[in-house]
């Protein structure tokens, strides 16, 4: 009888077992295997960097409240301290900057006269990395012998902290400077910024804490962004060595910012209290020395003002697995930019540069025009010396003088070359210039009311060597004649 059907029919309806192929099945379990591997690897290495991350406050030993050894700070924090470790590099080199000991007289001999009478005339190298500082204060030609002043070491040990808090600040800073150099061994590092119990950042040096009182603020309530920046002013600031004798004060480190933060306000408290680092034999004139204002000029650019600190640039954030920390290495952001500047300037690393070089060489020139007006201010006033100037009516060209050097270094001796704040320092370099340039015309006047019709020639200083005979001249009191 007939079914109605093909025998083929009947066994292929036989393999139909649903709306996937068989091989599908085995697909799915090896995915979703794959994902669960996944996800468990995952899972651990969440695990692992949160682990990575709270790692450092599990295992830390103790420190002493003084430690100095910035090794024994490492062991508990070997990202930090590897980082720190690489200041020993002293090749880096940018266009203006960097860690190796550039010779400033040697490629400015202007500066042998401009510091004339003062150690700077002697040596002047560019700073190598903190891991160098005891070492290059002890060797440096401008720390005199068999005396000298114990503060020089301030901001160049963290042995310093440890010292004052066993002698008093005042009995360290009157000390002798080479009566210490055997307690004084370890560089700049981690006990000068950081709480050895907390890791917070602290100020370790006393004159940044007056510094803030003198000015009626309280340094205390600085926040944590603030202190990213005041940690470096420790040291990254203009000082002076105060000694008053019924106060008990000898060779006491002590910051100008009585009136302020500004040149003009530190000018006005230096004039009203007749200081001067020393005397330029060659004019005369009393000068102030400014030493590294790097803070003041900072204060004064756009990356302060957008709350930027110097840690964000000098010492970016780096992260290594579930770890984030601060590169200690100090070093110009040039030689990082890509963790520095780049960070917030979405730019390619050469338009970054080119961008930076190109203020700083801006700045590099304006500095050069303002130290020839500066170096002929000084000879000029030398001439009416020597054509028989009394001191009363060079007054007025000595305070021209005085002011307009102290504005030209204090570009000069910050780091950056100009960049922290470039307004800032080419206005201070303009005024400079156009502070020397009175007091020449001012002795050109004085000259003609004299009868003096002939121009002073100026003696040949294109070299260190040069510069430094002509100096020479001025400190035994003859000096080279400026006139025929």
């Amino acid at each position: 009888m007939a079914t109605g059907r093909t025998p083929n029919q009947g066994k292929g309806s036989s393999r139909q077992t649903g709306p996937f192929p068989l091989w599908a099945g085995a697909a799915i379990v090896i995915l979703v295997a794959a994902v669960i591997v996944l996800l468990g690897l995952l899972a651990f290495s969440i695990v692992e960097r949160r682990w990575e991350a709270q790692r450092p406050a599990l295992v830390v030993t103790p420190i002493a409240e003084w430690e100095p050894n910035n090794a024994v700070w490492g062991q508990n924090y070997p990202r930090e301290y590897e980082s720190y470790a690489r200041t020993r590099i002293d090749t880096t080199k940018t266009k203006f900057g960097g860690a190796f000991p550039r010779d400033y007289l040697e490629e400015d001999p202007y500066q042998v006269l401009l510091f004339a009478g003062y150690g700077f005339s002697k040596e002047y190298l560019q700073a190598r990395g903190h891991y160098y500082a005891v070492e290059d204060v002890s060797k440096t030609k401008r720390i005199k012998t068999p005396v000298n002043a114990a503060t020089c070491w301030t901001c160049k040990s963290t042995d310093v902290p440890r010292m004052m808090a066993k002698m008093g600040v005042k009995e360290f800073y009157a000390a002798n400077f080479h009566d210490l150099k055997n307690e004084i061994t370890h560089p700049i590092g981690c006990q000068d910024c950081h709480d050895p119990k907390t890791m917070k950042l602290r100020i370790t040096r006393p004159a940044l804490r007056e510094a803030f009182t003198a000015m009626g603020r309280d340094i205390n309530e600085a926040t944590h962004q603030e202190m990213r920046s005041l940690v470096c002013a420790q040291c990254h600031s203009e000082y002076y060595f105060k000694t008053d004798a019924a106060a008990g004060l000898k060779n006491y480190l002590t910051f100008p910012w009585h009136k302020g933060t500004t040149v003009e306000a530190m000018l006005e408290y230096y004039d009203g209290i007749e200081f001067s680092d020393y005397v330029n034999p060659i004019s005369g004139t009393p000068i102030v020395k400014p030493q590294h204002p790097d803070y003041e000029l900072f204060l004064t650019g756009i990356h302060s003002y957008r709350d930027i600190s110097c840690a964000d640039c000098h010492m970016p954030y780096r992260t290594e697995g579930g770890v984030k920390f601060t590169d200690h290495h100090v070093q110009s952001p040039l030689l990082d930019i890509s963790s520095s500047c780049a960070v917030c300037h979405r730019w390619s690393e050469d338009e970054i540069r080119g961008r930076v070089e190109g203020i700083q060489t801006k700045v590099s020139e304006a500095m050069m025009a303002a130290e020839e007006a500066l170096v002929r201010a000084h000879f000029d006033i030398a001439a009416a010396v020597q054509a028989g100037a009394m001191d009363d009516v060079l007054a007025t060209a000595r305070q021209s003088v005085r002011h307009a050097q102290f504005r030209w270094d204090y570009v000069s001796a910050t780091n950056g070359m100009g960049f922290h704040a470039p307004q800032e320092a080419m206005r201070l370099l303009g005024e400079s210039a156009n502070l020397a340039q009175q007091a020449r015309l001012d002795i050109a006047r004085l000259l003609g009311r004299m009868g003096v019709t002939t121009t002073p020639q100026y003696p040949d200083v294109s070299t260190r060597e040069k510069a430094w005979d002509v100096v020479q001249t001025f400190i035994q009191g003859e000096g080279t004649k400026l006139f025929p």
